[in-house]
Parts: C-alpha cells; structure tokens; sequence
C-alpha cells in the first residue's frame, strides 16, 4: 500500500469519529483504565481515553448487556463478571484495547502485520497500534514503516525497550525518528517518570518527541487532574471525584481501592491509606472520605430506577419451555440463601414428603470457558436454568431453584417463612452441633479441640447440606 493509499484509507476511517493528531490520552493501564478513571480523566481534559488492556479470547465470550439501571452497556463474562462497562459520555472518545501477547509480539513482525491487518479488514472503527522500541533504530523503523502499511488510524510508541522499566529514562529520539518515519499519527510515551508532572509539561513531551500527540500513564494515574489545562487539584478533591463516578457506575470496590491506593502513593500508610486498604466494600470505602450520605444518595436513585424498570417490563422473569424443558432466567447467588439449607435439599425434602422419586441432575461443561449448566428432573419433567454457572455445584442448584420456583415451593431464599419441608430430626441435628461447637469454644485448654470440632465437624455438616 502506498502512503497516498494509506492517508486515503486513514483519513475514511476518522472521518466523523476519533482523530488521534494533537490529542492528550489517557494511556492503557492494568486495572486503571476502568471506567471511573477514564471518566475523570475526560473530565479534567483529556481528549481520548483507553480502556486497560483486556484479553481478546475472554472478550470474545462475553455477552453484550445493555445495563439499564446504570444506563451503561456491559460485556460480562459467563460467570457474570463485568469485563468492560461504557456509557454514553465517553461515547467516540474511548479506545478498546486489547490486548494478549503484549511486548512479546515485537519479535515477530509478521504476526503484528497479520493481525493488524485482519482488523483493519474486518472492523469499520480506527484501529490503532501500541509497541515498545526495539533495540535499534533500524529495527523499529522496519516495524513501524509494516505497522502503517497496514492501515492502521495511529501508532502509540512507548519509548523504552521491552526489558525497561519507568526507572529508565524514554528515548525521545527513537519516538522523534518514528514520527519522521511515518505518515499517521505518532502518540508519544513513556514520559511519566521525569517529564510529564503537570498539564504544561505534556506539551513539552510532544515538542522534545516531535509527536502528533502525547498519552500519559502514571501520571494520569497518581493524579488525573494531570489533564487540566488550568493546573492541578489536590489529590483529595480528585480521589473523591473518583469515588464518587466508582459509586455512581457501581465500580467493583477491589479496583476502587486499588486506583486510590496509586493516587495515595506514600501516603497509604496514612490513617486515611490503612482505613482504605481495610475497606472491602465501596460503602465502607465512601466512610473514610465522609462520602456516606452521598453513597445513600445513590443507591437509592439506583434502587428507584431499577424498581422503575421492573415495573415498567411487561414480560417478567416467567418460565419458558425449550423443546421439553423449562427454562428460567435463575443464576444461584450463594449470599442470597444465608441458611444451611440449599434449594436441592428443599427439593430433595420435597420429593421424599410426597412419596416421589428423588430428584436426578445432569450436568454439562462448556469446553470455551469451563462453565456448567444442569438440567433436573423431576416426576418426568426436566427444569434447567438459562444461565452458565462457575461451579458444578452452583448449576446444579441453579436448576433446582427453577423446578421450586415453577412448582411453587420454598427454596430457602432469605426472607422466607419456615416452611416445615425441611425435616425437623435434620435441623434439630445441626442446632445440636452447633450448640456442642459453641460450649467447646469457651472451655478453656480446649482451642485445637475446638478447631477441630468446628471446623471439621459443624463446617464439614454445613457443606454435605449444600452438596444435596
């Protein structure tokens, strides 16, 4: 492809959307670049905004859910993780980046070209390109001059070699040379450590690289008011604005902590740093930055609006029958039944008081992702659960909560009535154990006994209950 051919092709592909000249972005970084930082960082001024690398082959089976209570779209995993969450306001500023081989490709340019192509080929958005220089000059403007060639909207340089680290300093002079190289964009970076510290300074980055444009890792990731033209803000007021898009977006309270942990950075050790790394829920976490009443807030216009959806869908989770089975939209949530009893066991108490056979389960694994699902049945009629499970067990009990909830019975979900299906010798067995376990703890010389009893005995009843 010529470099007239290639502009053509660069400039159809971002014609109406993203254009990467004389841009600032927030670069891509493990668990960083999930959708608090990249909204923040949007906030104070950046341009564009990449998510942080995930793995084609996890993405490729997910399942794309419009979220209408956050009112984000969701890629979720089969075991209901959220790999990827997105809304409207970052809509034509945030870049996919995927990723899977990561700097180990640089020694095989053939591949680089062949998947760069494919997706150039097969995808109608820009395509972009993130590498590490290589060892010489002349290798890496090889590679990039291949790159281009591709079709490719925009090269990222990180401008250290693969087996460097952010002590080192970048190689302005490799990422100035690509820029002469090649016609498409060049986004410089790697200028965190001794020359991106303020907004002011990303300009110098671009000037001293001789880059379109500049992406900023760690600095955006200490401080995302690092994009704010008219300087910094204390990292105070930007860790609150943080928390306060992680409670909005229902961010997964391990990363909150985590993104506040970098932009703490020696101060983790702080009241403030100890009280955080304690928290395990965003709820505990919006108590150590005095952000209680504005969590409550939230959750209760978060709760109005999905009780507003339910309300407003007239088709409810009702059953469906697939061929000779019935099927319901039921994933198995451990917390919800906090009993010792699970809804096999309701089941099996079931079939044994009306005299019927006992319950059979058969149970398949998807090979992709290593996910089950179970099927029951119950006097000839079968009952499985639409949903893929991360346990032989959870699908299994997936599919008994179908049958309860087809056949209307209990299924020892909180909230429930004592019901009497369960047998009454069985749950005055258990009260007894657990009675012996709680004199045992306070008999003085008794601990490894107690362990022993506790654990190995009461913990030991509890999961031959749930394994029914």
């Amino acid at each position: 492809m010529t470099n007239q051919a290639n502009k053509e092709n660069m400039t159809a592909n971002t014609v109406g959307r993203l254009c990467f000249r004389n841009v600032n972005a927030l670069a891509p970084m493990v668990r960083v670049g999930t959708l608090p930082t990249r909204l923040l960082s949007l906030d104070y001024g950046a341009d564009i905004v990449y998510s942080e690398e995930l793995i084609d082959i996890k993405m490729a089976q997910c399942q794309r859910v419009v979220n209408e209570v956050l009112e984000t779209v969701d890629f979720v995993a089969p075991d209901e993780r959220v790999m990827f969450r997105t809304c409207e306001k970052e809509k034509d500023r945030v870049v996919f980046q995927m990723g899977g081989m990561g700097a180990a490709l640089l020694s095989d340019p053939d591949k680089i070209e062949a998947i760069l192509r494919t997706l150039v080929k097969g995808v109608s958005k820009p395509v972009t390109c993130k590498i590490r220089i290589l060892p010489t000059l002349e290798d890496t403007l090889s590679l990039v001059k291949r790159i281009e060639n591709t079709g490719v909207a925009a090269i990222a340089v990180h401008g250290r070699l693969k087996d460097e680290r952010p002590r080192h300093p970048v190689h302005c002079d490799f990422i100035q040379a690509i820029a002469e190289a090649v016609s498409i964009p060049v986004i410089a970076n790697g200028g965190s450590l001794d020359r991106v510290k303020a907004h002011a300074d990303i300009e110098e980055f671009r000037k001293a690289t001789g880059a379109s444009s500049v992406m900023v890792a760690r600095a955006a990731m200490w401080n995302p008011s690092v994009f704010r033209s008219q300087g910094l803000l204390s990292v105070e007021e930007v860790m609150e604005e943080y928390l306060k898009y992680a409670i909005r977006y229902d961010n997964h309270a391990f990363n909150t902590k985590y993104c506040l942990c970098q932009m703490l950075r020696d101060k983790v050790e702080s009241p403030l740093g100890k009280q955080l790394k304690s928290a395990q829920t965003n709820k505990e976490i919006c108590e150590g930055y005095g952000l209680q009443e504005y969590y409550k807030k939230t959750q209760a216009e978060l709760q109005a609006r999905r009780e507003a959806i339910q309300t407003n869908h007239n088709h409810p989770n009702q059953p469906v029958l697939d061929g000779d089975v019935t099927t319901m939209h039921v994933k198995f949530e451990r917390r919800e039944y906090p009993g010792e009893f699970s809804p096999k066991m309701f089941l099996l108490e079931w079939s044994r008081k009306e005299n019927l056979e006992q319950p059979r389960y058969e149970t398949v694994q998807r090979s992709q992702d290593r996910a089950f699902q179970s099927m029951v049945t119950m006097t000839g009629k079968k009952y499985r659960s639409t949903l893929w499970e991360k346990s032989k067990k959870y699908a299994e009990q997936a599919s008994a909560i179908v049958c309860l909830r087809v056949l209307g019975l209990p299924e020892g979900r909180a909230g429930e009535e004592y019901s009497g299906l369960v047998g009454k010798r069985k749950r005055e067995k258990n009260n007894e154990i657990m009675r012996c376990s709680m004199l045992f703890i306070f008999s003085p010389g008794l601990f490894c006994l107690v362990t022993t009893s506790l654990f190995g005995v009461g913990l030991q009843k509890t999961c031959s209950a749930w394994d029914y």
